[in-house]
């Protein structure tokens, strides 16, 4: 079907640039044209497939560039595979996932990269890449990292959390930064001092502070602070970039604004249950926080106004979900009398375009600011802008229809993604995807899945397009 030709008529073109009443022509599984809506140019289009977008937006597929199919974490695994959580991307207007390739300590990049091209491959509804986790720091790691960015895999995550599994030191984060300097690829880093977290959990746990909520509190948010800070100070020394993983604190969101004010190349992303969700959740009765246990961790409700802010004034640029979903059943319940383990992480893949596009109605950012975030920067932040990411010749013909007046009413019992809660269950949105197009084919049409596991291809990404 991507050899047919589509036009979508009626509708209104939303870009991170642009609103503009047009029609789109799409053509061998991109887009070919535009054209004002009742030109003759656009009037003289034939096509094996018409849609009609009359009332709707038309905007460019969801990029999401953090999520975690399939990830070993705790004992367990993220119940999502590429295939659930694909499809469910899908239902949400999400076209193209960034997912985290795993290096074991002890073993070669290319391992855990093979092993993460196995997982997805012909499992997938959308497109995909792939970001390398680098949780063993040494000479052979760092040659391999150059490979990497000639093959697409053109960012490095690094953890200063998580002492023992995936944790790195300040001299094995400088020597990484320094590779990436030279290599053009992009550190990407969870900022937080694992090292003093795991005293507080230790004392708490000893102290009979075993409930959910105290994940919370003793992550705290001078930690996080802490460690971005430290984390841009490294990148400094290394004359390096660098992107923060979700962001969830005013006072890291401070370190970030304090830093691009100097014109450094440093960069901030958060994620919905950050706007969206606080520390009233993790202290909700009967182990029911428990869904909400995620690293960085939910903040007081205070905290999100600083982040909206950062949204509209660019010092965070990117909105991912961190999408890493674990059953409350059997497997966030590992962690009853012990919060220290429970499995970090909430689902949202099939989420973040529709809270996004609530917060427009609720004043929070703009229209064509919620598809920056959420499409265009994204693409560009990881190399695959302007083939993802825009409405606009040339462009794969990732393309959303979407209904801005239909309500709808979150929850497990209709959501697509392989785990048993939602974390907005019961929450009011109005917005919703109506079709969705992957390079030019329906994998979502009128609100049917009619997409298949193998569609998605993967996409090797280029550089990060914000550097000079």
């Amino acid at each position: 079907m991507s050899g047919a030709r589509t036009v979508i008529r009626g509708g209104l073109v939303i870009t991170a640039a642009d609103e503009v009443h047009a029609d789109v022509l799409i053509e061998d599984g991109r887009i070919a044209a535009l054209a004002a809506h009742g030109s003759t140019y656009g009037e003289s289009w034939t096509a094996d497939r018409t849609i009609d977008a009359t009332g709707k937006y038309v905007i460019p597929g969801g990029v999401d560039a953090h999520t975690h199919m399939e990830l070993p974490f705790g004992g367990t695994f993220a119940s999502d595979t590429f295939e659930t959580g694909t499809r469910a991307a899908a239902w949400g207007g999400t076209t193209t996932i960034v997912d985290f390739a795993v290096q074991t300590q002890g073993q070669a990049l290319r391992a855990g990269l093979d092993a993460w091209y196995a997982k997805a491959n012909g499992n997938c509804a959308v497109d995909y890449a792939f970001h390398m986790i680098l949780s063993d720091v040494n000479e052979g790691t760092l040659k391999e990292m150059d490979l990497l960015v000639a093959e697409g895999i053109t960012s490095f995550k690094l953890f200063m959390a998580y002492p023992g599994v995936f944790y790195s030191d300040d001299g094995q984060i400088l020597r990484a930064m320094q590779r990436s300097a030279g290599n053009g690829g992009l550190i990407m880093m969870h900022a937080e001092n694992g090292i003093a977290i795991d005293v507080l959990v230790e004392q708490a746990l000893a102290e009979g502070r075993t409930d959910p909520r105290y994940h919370g509190e003793v992550r705290k948010v001078l930690l996080e602070a802490e460690a971005t800070h430290r984390a841009i100070q490294l990148a400094r020394v290394a004359g390096a970039p660098l992107y923060v993983v979700h962001v969830s604190a005013e006072e890291a969101v401070a370190e970030l604004a304090h830093a691009r004010d100097k014109g450094l190349s440093v960069f901030g992303e958060t994620c919905p249950q950050y706007l969206f969700l606080s520390t009233d959740n993790l202290a909700e009765p009967d182990f029911e926080g428990a869904k909400y246990v995620c690293s960085t961790p939910l903040r007081p409700r205070e905290h999100q106004a600083a982040l909206w802010r950062g949204l509209r004034t660019n010092d965070l640029q990117v909105v991912s979900t961190d999408h890493c979903p674990f059953c409350f059943v059997g497997q966030k319940e590992l962690g009853r009398g012990d919060f220290s383990k429970i499995p970090n992480g909430l689902p949202g893949v099939e989420n973040r375009m529709d809270l996004l596009h609530q917060a427009v109605l609720d004043g929070h950012i703009s229209r064509r600011r919620w598809i920056e975030i959420a499409c265009a920067t994204p693409a560009r932040m990881f190399g695959l802008y302007p083939r993802k990411g825009t409405v606009a010749p040339g462009a794969d013909a990732d393309v959303v229809i979407y209904d801005p007046h239909a309500e709808q009413v979150i929850s497990a019992r209709t959501h697509h993604m392989n785990v048993d809660y939602s974390a907005y269950e019961g929450k009011r949105i109005t917005g919703r995807v109506d079709t969705v197009l992957s390079r030019g084919e329906a994998v979502l049409t009128e609100r049917e899945f009619t997409g298949q596991a193998g569609h998605g291809q993967y996409v090797p990404r280029g550089t990060c397009q914000y550097l000079a």
